[in-house]
């Protein structure tokens, strides 16, 4: 059985001590929709309001993300990713 790895946005994890620092993890993903949602992205954005298509597609692309962070962190045998950053 394989343990969960534990995610952080914080600098620390309380309760625990960080002992050993293993470097950055990464989880890169970059996703795009087809020109037929475009077209619907670009009418919301004409007359206003929140674009779904693209809040769904960020939400999975984050997912996605941080599904490849986490098997990244424990092929290097890491317990915890602190300090988590996403940016869209």
């Amino acid at each position: 059985m394989m343990c969960a790895v534990i995610i952080s946005t914080t600098q620390d994890i309380h309760g625990r001590a960080i002992t050993d620092f293993l470097g950055r993890a990464h989880g890169n993903s970059v996703r795009a929709r087809h020109a037929g949602r475009y077209i619907m992205a670009g009418l919301h954005n004409i007359i206003g309001g929140e674009i779904y298509e693209y809040a769904k597609l960020q939400a999975k692309t984050r997912e996605m993300a941080t599904h490849r962070m986490q098997a990244y962190v424990k092929s290097i045998r890491a317990g915890a990713i602190v300090a988590v950053r996403y940016t869209t």
